[in-house]
């Protein structure tokens, strides 16, 4: 066996495992019903000249299943702070106690629910797409390997591995959107 091919299948699984953390991040923007830090990663805070996240300008905490809490460090950012988190899409309406912009989640309906769930199941197809086009390059590495005098045997256990490897993360794409699922519809 080759070893070119060895480094492209650790190549191969790097960036299968990148598309899985893709997922995770994608995932966690998803608002469930449940305070998580997480749901603010992607709020990005106009704050000395440019847009700086969230929580590089406050503290994020969770004290309570339906409450965040974000201490802003400094006063002049409160504002700004306020008017990202209004406009994120969240749904979540900020209230103001000094510097600390307390943020409770509503419930979810069962409207929002279903409209989540189909989001993380879009979100789900995109990680699984990712992964079969990292699949198909490492086909065509070895389609070329093979041409350029690898053993049909040499081959085909390859093609194995590869397949093994895809097979391994779409398996771990469809467990995460299940429980991600499970975790939307929850009441």
């Amino acid at each position: 066996m080759s070893e070119e091919i060895e480094i492209d299948l650790d190549d191969l699984e790097r960036r299968m495992e990148g598309a899985m953390a893709a997922l995770k991040g994608e995932f966690g923007s998803l608002r469930t019903g449940r305070a998580a830090s997480s749901m603010l990663d992607p709020i990005m805070v106009e704050a000395y000249g440019q847009k700086t996240p969230i929580n590089q300008i406050g503290t994020v905490n969770v004290p309570e299943p339906r409450m965040l809490t974000v201490n802003i460090w400094d006063k002049s950012l409160v504002g700004p702070a306020e008017k990202a988190i209004r406009e994120s899409g969240l749904g979540i309406n900020p209230q103001l106690n000094g510097t600390i912009i307390m943020l409770p989640i509503p419930e979810l309906n069962e409207e929002r629910r279903t409209e989540l769930s189909r989001v993380a199941a879009k979100y789900a197809e995109n990680a699984r797409i990712a992964i079969r086009n990292v699949r198909h390059h490492g086909m065509e590495t070895l389609k070329k390997a093979k041409a350029d005098g690898m053993s049909e045997d040499d081959h085909k256990i390859w093609h194995d591995e590869v397949q093994a490897l895809t097979d391994k993360f779409i398996k771990q794409v469809d467990e995460a959107l299940a429980h991600k699922q499970e975790e939307i519809m929850q009441v």
